[in-house]
């Protein structure tokens, strides 16, 4: 068990290091979600005259609403982002060094994961410092139950991010695959808007947002939020992760990767 922890600390001290040397990607992962929170939110309640009173008792402002879905948003950027980094490992050849280690692939895999969450919540703990200063506040008990929350979705997401990268040999093809990925399961959720005012447009749209993951994973942070716990959107979390990290098992395992190299 201590040589297991030894391989955890040295994956989460490693991707640690790497993120420290990127400050860009700290900035970009502040940036982006407060752009939407300060300029985005009026134009957004602007046009679709929102005036939400969701299973929270209490009315709140459209600011308010989205915070949690920018919050999934770090975690879903930051999950494609570690997998960039496990694509570069694989064209470099340290992460068939890393799997053909003694220790069981599905440990070293999930300690890839935790070290990606443990930096997604660093981020998303200044982003909700900022949106605090701003005026944007959530409910004390929220600031401690979204921890939680927040390691479920970061390990479903991160385990998505991992699962693609399994399937990318190319560093250079994987930019075209995240923003395939990112950008249909950010804006079909309810993370902009609640799946209400979706059914007023269409439908169909409504019931596509109702089976995205990102949509459970947003609701799950967001019920966090504000001390409540959401049952369903935990079990369809949980369900997505558990696919995506046996889908990634299989695509990372390395008898399998020897085996396509040959036919090749």
């Amino acid at each position: 068990m201590m040589g297991w922890m030894t391989a955890l600390w040295a994956i989460i001290v490693r991707e640690a290091l790497r993120f420290a040397s990127q400050r860009g990607r700290f900035l970009a992962a502040l940036v982006r979600p407060l752009v939407w929170l300060v300029v985005f939110a009026a134009g957004f309640r602007a046009a679709l005259g929102l005036s939400i009173t969701p299973p929270y008792q209490t009315y709140i402002t459209y600011e308010v609403y989205i915070v949690p879905g920018l919050c999934g948003m770090i975690q879903l950027f930051n999950g494609m982002q570690s997998s960039l980094s496990l694509v570069y490992d694989q064209e470099m050849g340290s992460m068939r060094l890393l799997l053909t280690s003694p220790f069981p692939r599905w440990w070293l895999l999930f300690s890839k994961l935790l070290a990606g969450v443990a930096v997604s919540i660093l981020q998303i703990a200044v982003f909700l410092a900022i949106t605090a200063a701003l005026g944007t506040t959530m409910p004390l008990v929220g600031y401690i139950a979204i921890l939680p929350a927040l390691i479920v979705t970061g390990l479903m997401l991160g385990a998505l991010g991992l699962l693609i990268s399994s399937t990318i040999r190319q560093l250079e093809n994987f930019a075209g695959v995240m923003n395939f990925v990112i950008f249909p399961m950010f804006f079909l959720s309810s993370a902009l808007y609640p799946l209400w005012k979706m059914q007023e447009s269409s439908a169909l749209l409504r019931d596509i947002c109702a089976i995205n993951p990102f949509t459970h994973a947003v609701e799950l942070i967001r019920f966090a939020l504000y001390g409540q716990f959401n049952g369903m959107a935990l079990f369809w979390v949980c369900v997505t992760f558990v696919i995506c990290m046996l889908g990634a098992l299989w695509g990372y395992d390395p008898a399998r990767t020897m085996l396509r190299r040959k036919v090749r």
